[in-house]
C-alpha cells in the first residue's frame, strides 16, 4: 500500500521530493488475515485454519491473525458449566499444533484461545506465536460482555496482564479481544505503551432477533469506531472476525449470524482490505509501520493531549 498526502496537481518540486522520500522509506509488513466459519469438529477447524494460514505464508505474509476463539463454536451463546471442558492450558495442545506451524512458515502467528489456568479460572487469551515456534506473549481479554447471545461473563475471569504490546521480530503488536474494541481506553494505552499497531481477534455478528436495519447500526458502528481508534492514535488496525451462522443451543433465540467483514485499516482509519460478510479464506495486506509517524506529525495528537486534567477518567461516571 502506497500513501501520499500530496497530489502533483497541489505541490511544487519540493513538496513532490518529500513525496518520492516517503514512498522509499517505507517499511512494508505483509499481514494476513484468516477469516473462516467454523463447526462443532474442532479437529476440522483446526485443519481448515492450517490451510489458511499456509495460503497466507504462500502470499508472502509475515504475519498472520486468526479470529477469536477459532478453534470451536462460539460457544457463549448459552451457560453450560460443561463447556469449560473446551479450555486448555497455555503452553497447551494448540500453542504446541500451531508453534509447530509458525516454525514451518517462519511466520509470526495470533491465536484465541479458551484458557484453563486453575480449577475454574478461564480466561478468553490472545497468544502470539513468534516464528521460531516459541510463545512471544500473550494477553487475556480485559473487557469481558454479558449480553444476550454473548453470556462470555459465566466462562471469562477478567484479564490481569494490562495492556501491553508483545514484542516479536516483525514489532510490537498491540493484541486486544473483541469487546475491547468498543474502548478507546485500550487502544490508547496499547499505543502509549509502544504498539505499532492494534489487532483485534473477533467473534461478532447480529442476534438473529434484532431487525435489519439494527443490525445494520449495529455493523457500522463497530466498524468506524474501529477506524476511530486507528485515526485517535495514528496506527494500522486489523481486525479479524469470523462469519457463517451459528445456531443458539438453548432454542431461545434463534442464534447469531457472523458479520465476517474481517478488515485492515491505516493510521488515518483508511481500509486497506476488507472480506465480504460471507467470504472465507485468507487475504494479505501490505501494512506500511513506519507511516505512523508521519500521520502523527501532521496530526499531533500525542502532543497535544492533557494529561493534567484527565483524573476523572477513572470514575465509573460524573462528579
Amino acid at each position: 500500500m502506497i500513501f501520499s498526502g500530496f497530489s502533483c496537481n497541489e505541490t511544487g518540486y519540493a513538496d513532490l521530493i518529500r513525496q518520492a522520500i516517503i514512498i522509499e522509506d517505507m517499511n512494508l509488513l505483509k499481514v494476513g488475515m484468516v477469516q473462516q466459519s467454523c463447526s462443532t469438529d474442532i479437529q476440522a477447524n483446526i485443519e481448515k485454519l492450517k490451510k489458511s494460514v499456509r495460503g497466507c505464508a504462500e502470499l508472502g505474509a509475515q504475519l498472520v491473525v486468526l479470529q477469536e476463539l477459532h478453534n470451536s463454536v462460539y460457544f457463549c451463546q448459552t451457560e453450560d458449566a460443561s463447556l469449560c471442558d473446551l479450555a486448555e492450558t497455555i503452553p497447551g495442545p494448540s500453542t504446541e499444533t500451531f508453534g509447530a506451524l509458525a516454525r514451518e512458515l517462519g511466520i509470526v502467528l495470533v491465536l484465541s484461545l479458551f484458557e484453563r489456568r486453575a480449577p475454574g479460572i478461564y480466561h478468553n487469551t490472545a497468544v502470539v506465536i513468534e516464528k521460531d515456534g516459541s510463545i512471544a506473549g500473550k494477553y487475556r481479554k480485559m473487557h469481558i460482555p454479558d449480553d444476550p447471545g454473548y453470556y462470555e461473563k459465566f466462562y471469562f475471569t477478567p484479564g490481569d496482564l494490562g495492556f501491553n504490546p508483545v514484542e516479536t521480530s516483525v514489532g510490537k503488536l498491540g493484541v486486544l479481544v473483541c469487546w475491547d474494541q468498543w474502548y478507546p481506553e485500550a487502544a490508547r494505552l496499547m499505543a502509549l505503551n509502544g504498539a505499532q499497531m492494534l489487532i483485534y481477534p473477533t467473534a461478532i455478528g447480529g442476534v438473529a432477533n434484532d431487525s435489519p436495519f439494527e443490525q445494520e447500526l449495529q455493523f457500522q458502528a463497530w466498524q468506524l469506531v474501529q477506524r476511530g481508534h486507528a485515526v485517535a492514535n495514528g496506527l494500522p488496525v486489523i481486525t479479524v472476525n469470523r462469519t457463517g451462522k451459528e445456531k443458539d443451543p438453548s432454542g431461545n433465540t434463534r442464534g447469531l449470524d457472523f458479520w465476517g467483514n474481517s478488515f485492515a485499516a491505516g493510521p488515518q482509519g483508511e481500509i486497506l482490505a476488507q472480506f465480504g460478510t460471507d467470504e472465507e479464506g485468507a487475504k494479505v495486506v501490505d501494512v506500511d509501520l513506519d507511516r505512523t509517524e508521519y500521520v502523527r506529525r501532521g496530526w499531533p495528537f500525542f502532543r497535544d493531549r492533557r494529561i493534567d486534567a484527565y483524573q476523572d477518567i477513572l470514575k465509573r461516571y460524573g462528579k
